[in-house]
């Protein structure tokens, strides 16, 4: 088990637990899944690109990911139905937790002029965060990136709203502008 879910397990279901005055265990948020989602609209012109991308992506996650495809037609902007657009991958489980531990303890600080995220979610407790540079993960080669490529990642949590899902996220170590970072002991 993962130091990050052992953490949750034994310290942050409490806290949570204790500032919320939940009624049932089941009523606690937890982190769902994590989606990492990487738009590449230069696919149309070089097919290339997006095998790159998938070999990128699949370094970061340490899972193959699957091709988002074009929904519609579109002439302006030379856009086929069912064309590759993009990739994306969901993490669960053992993955999930060790993708959030690199993210919060090595990824974040290495972002460039990085003071914390937005404190702002969907309204229905997930949290979506971009990246504009995916070469910020340390799983990957500098030497075999060809090109600079930003990405989504998307937190999915139980939580019922926004406040619930900061604190969930801030409590597992995401950096979070104006908020410690601290849990209770």
């Amino acid at each position: 088990m993962s130091k990050l879910k052992q953490k949750y397990l034994d310290k942050i279901k409490k806290a949570l637990s204790d500032k919320y005055k939940y009624t049932n265990a089941m009523m606690i948020p937890s982190v769902k899944k994590i989606v990492l989602n990487m738009g590449v609209a230069e696919a149309i012109k070089d097919k290339n690109i997006i095998q790159d991308c998938v070999k990128e992506i699949t370094a970061i996650s340490g899972q193959k990911p699957i091709m988002t495809k074009a929904k519609k037609s579109i002439s302006n902007f030379k856009l086929r139905e069912g064309q590759a657009i993009g990739v994306k991958v969901t993490l669960r489980g053992a993955r999930m937790y060790d993708f959030m531990e690199r993210f919060f303890n090595i990824v974040c600080p290495r972002i460039s002029d990085f003071r914390g995220f937005e404190v702002k979610g969907d309204g229905r407790g997930n949290y979506t965060l971009g990246i504009t540079d995916h070469q910020i993960f340390p799983e990957l080669n500098l030497d075999e990136v060809k090109r600079s490529q930003g990405m989504h990642i998307t937190f999915v949590t139980s939580a019922t709203n926004d406040e619930e899902c900061v604190e969930l996220l801030r409590l597992l170590g995401l950096p979070f502008k104006n908020l410690p970072v601290t849990v209770a002991a």
